[in-house]
């Protein structure tokens, strides 16, 4: 229990909603010791059961061995990390930093620095591109570069009239649909031809960051902070299929296709379950977690959600709390 106050809130909370078959059950934490001020994306790396946390208010990021529950490794004289991603087929730990723009890269194997490339400016989500392994990268005052791992060279850029907070790739085709908070839209860019090809209206909302795509449904899932809403897009042409307010303060969303189902991390404090039909979608639950954790990472290989809480005015440490879907 982290603290008195917090632990007694937690456990009045969720008592009830775990008789009830809570969709999702704490499955412990992980330590970040020594770890002060924001965290932000987090990453995995399957084939050694490795976490990414990318830990911006302490210019460090941490690799944490999942199994045994406990830091393996950190990574440390970093300038903000904000994205952090494993790269498979090069074997490459990537990290995006803010403060000056470096996207650097690392063994996997060994974590020794490899390279870097400078993007200027605000180095931001990180994506891998299944299909090719290139790496993707959003940054700056608009644009998201294309950068070979094993070479670390930048191949490509799109230009954007915006900084793009997350961004998804179509696996299947060639689109990325990109949110665009300060341009108040989300953009849909053609891969092959290099530039935008559609832009979708946010209907007077502001603050779309996270996001996430369900390509076997055909829909696009944006978060939107003011108001706290969640927006499904038919993908086709960008039609609003379902609108549902959330949680504050979102910052990451993602699928469960197993369960048909949808976790929203707010900085609010907590996480919102949806669960996700064929164009409605219906929340079932909220669970709380601590006030600023918005950053969160669901993988379907270990079906577990891992939740970034930072370190609290009341003397908390840092950690990762840890969530189990149930059936």
């Amino acid at each position: 229990m982290r603290h008195f106050w917090y632990g007694a809130a937690f456990i009045a909370v969720l008592a009830p909603a775990m008789a009830a078959a809570d969709p999702l059950i704490p499955d412990g934490e992980i330590p970040l010791d020594g770890v002060g001020g924001r965290i932000d994306h987090l990453a995995i790396d399957l084939s050694r059961q490795r976490l990414l946390v990318a830990e911006l208010g302490n210019n460090t990021v941490d690799i944490v061995d999942v199994a045994k529950r406990s830091r393996a490794a950190r990574l440390t004289g970093l300038a903000e990390p904000q994205g952090v991603g494993f790269a498979s087929k090069a074997d490459r730990y990537i990290v995006a930093n803010a403060g000056d723009g470096t996207v650097r890269f690392y063994r996997a194997d060994d974590l020794s620095p490899v390279g870097s490339v400078s993007l200027g400016d605000d180095a931001d989500n990180v994506r891998i591109d299944g299909k090719s392994g290139d790496v993707l990268i959003g940054y700056g005052r608009g644009g998201i570069a294309t950068i070979d791992p094993a070479t670390e060279a930048k191949t490509g850029v799109v230009e954007l009239p915006a900084h793009p907070e997350a961004f998804q790739l179509d696996q299947i085709g060639t689109r990325i649909y990109v949110n665009l908070p300060d341009a108040h839209r989300i953009s849909v860019i053609d891969r092959p031809a290099g530039r935008i090809a559609a832009n979708w209206n946010t209907d007077g909302m502001s603050g779309n960051f996270p996001m996430a795509l369900d390509e076997a449904g055909a829909r696009l899932v944006v978060i939107f902070r003011n108001p706290p809403t969640l927006v499904a897009y038919d993908i086709a042409d960008g039609t609003v299929q379902s609108r549902v307010s959330t949680c504050g303060d979102a910052d990451d969303v993602f699928f469960d296709a197993k369960r048909a189902r949808i976790y929203v991390s707010c900085g609010s404090g907590g996480v919102d379950v949806f669960e996700a039909g064929a164009r409605e979608y219906k929340h079932v639950a909220r669970v709380v977690t601590a006030s600023g954790a918005r950053t969160s990472l669901f993988v379907p290989e270990l079906d577990r959600l891992f939740v970034a809480e930072r370190a609290g005015a009341f003397g908390d440490a840092a950690a990762i709390r840890v969530f189990r879907p149930t059936p």
